[in-house]
């Protein structure tokens, strides 16, 4: 995991903070999250059904994909000398290629830009990348948006 520092952020606008590991994306956790929100939708927890879909398999939710960018990040790197962190939350968020079941992911951050607050906190907002091992396109990219505040 990469430790940056809360002073040096400003300087790494526009660079690759770094990418995470694998992720194992299996039935058991595709069919934990739909029990986690209610979305049984066929495609992600019949597998049976789904060998008669285009996939071929169950594939996971968008919304699955998109919550692992918490973990991954964690796993990625770490601003230190704060007092503390918060998810503001995103702006464009795009799938660009189902994920099937047994698949592995992960995910590249860049910081984007960096907006100074008011509070003395910055606003960073960073691009993640999700990459579906052996495929040509991303599984997801996203913008994400994360508060730090100083010690």
């Amino acid at each position: 995991m990469r430790q940056v520092k809360f002073a040096e952020l400003q300087s790494l606008v526009g660079t690759e903070i770094g990418t995470s590991e694998w992720w194992l994306i299996d039935q058991a956790r595709i069919d934990k999250f739909a029990e986690a929100t209610g979305d049984f939708q066929w495609i992600h927890v019949d597998p049976e059904k789904a060998k008669t879909s285009k996939f071929g398999t169950t594939i996971a939710h968008g919304y699955l994909t998109l919550s692992l960018l918490a973990g991954m990040r964690f796993q990625t790197f770490e601003v230190t000398e704060t007092s503390m962190a918060v998810n503001y939350g995103m702006n464009k968020v795009r799938f660009l290629s189902p994920v099937p079941s047994g698949s592995q992911l992960r995910a590249k951050y860049e910081l984007a830009n960096i907006n100074e607050r008011k509070d003395g906190g910055l606003e960073c907002t960073f691009t993640a990348t999700v990459e579906l091992e052996g495929a040509t396109k991303p599984a997801c990219i996203a913008e994400t948006i994360s508060v730090y505040y100083p010690l």
